[in-house]
């Protein structure tokens, strides 16, 4: 399992986007239930909350509701274990896609690792 973002789609081989509403272009899997939800997600994009907000937000509204190992294994099962997990921001920039990584990592000690173009 990996990370990316959709500028980067056409190296992807199997792309699975994990935000609230993927670009219109995009015709792949989508898997909202690790979406952010709006509220926090429009509180941070308008300077509300800043990125520790937004993480507490996204554990409590988001992962904190679902079993680490139940989601990787429906991921991998559904979507095999090369899927690449989709949002919109570069690397570098902070993005939920990092923060359900980091929660497999932690809860699993899987790493999953962003891509390199």
């Amino acid at each position: 399992m990996n990370t990316s973002y959709f500028a980067k789609l056409k190296s992807i081989t199997n792309p699975l986007s994990i935000s609230g509403k993927a670009p219109d272009w995009y015709s792949g899997p989508q898997y909202r239930i690790l979406a952010p939800k709006y509220g926090f997600f429009s509180a941070y994009k308008a300077g509300e909350i800043d990125s520790v907000g937004y993480t507490e937000c996204y554990y409590d509204q988001v992962l904190r509701h679902l079993d680490a190992s139940q989601v990787y294994q429906y991921l991998v099962q559904t979507y095999g274990e090369n899927v690449t997990l989709l949002c919109y921001e570069k690397p570098g920039d902070f993005c939920h896609r990092r923060l359900v990584a980091d929660w497999f990592e932690t809860y699993l000690g899987i790493p999953v690792l962003e891509l390199k173009f």
